[in-house]
């Protein structure tokens, strides 16, 4: 990883833990796939556009080091 990169990933870290802070997310972190390791969160939004803004604000994805893709829950339930 280069200092640009971990720069990136380490503004895409705080991001993140400022977003689950201010309730906006209800679980995020990385996914142990065999694949190669990747990210998930799950978040709240009002719409759509809303959660997308907030992916495209990640400092990790401004920088070019991470992209992002939205899936919305059909019918979702939390406890």
């Amino acid at each position: 990883m280069t200092d640009a990169e971990r720069q990136a990933m380490d503004g895409h870290t705080e991001y993140w833990r400022r977003l689950l802070a201010e309730g906006r997310v209800v679980v995020y972190g990385p996914v142990a796939d065999p694949e190669g390791v990747w990210g998930l969160g799950v978040l709240r939004g009002a719409d759509r556009a809303e959660v997308l803004a907030i992916g495209e604000a990640d400092p990790s994805v401004v920088a070019g080091v991470n992209s992002f893709e939205v899936l919305e829950i059909l019918g979702g339930r939390t406890g």
